[in-house]
């Protein structure tokens, strides 16, 4: 199977850490996409984040409460 870098930016940055690794270009792209998946797994899925984000929501927003009726409403407003 070949990996094929066509990007400029990505093939510059993979000679980089090659040779700063002395390394082959190979070895530096799956070392640094090892490194990325394995700090990926220690954060929460985007998913996950969402899920967290509306617990949170829901943790910080007042509770709906109940329903008024019209005689509440109108005694709210100041109406007879």
């Amino acid at each position: 199977m070949n990996l094929q870098i066509r990007d400029k930016r990505a093939h510059e940055l993979a000679r980089r850490l090659a040779e700063r690794d002395k390394t082959t270009m190979t070895e530096a792209v799956i070392s640094a996409l090892e490194n990325e998946l394995g700090r990926k797994a220690e954060e929460p899925s985007f998913q996950e984040q969402v899920a967290l984000i509306v617990d949170e929501l829901h943790r910080l927003s007042p509770g709906r409460g109940r329903d008024m009726t019209k005689d509440e409403i109108d005694e709210m407003w100041g109406h007879e």
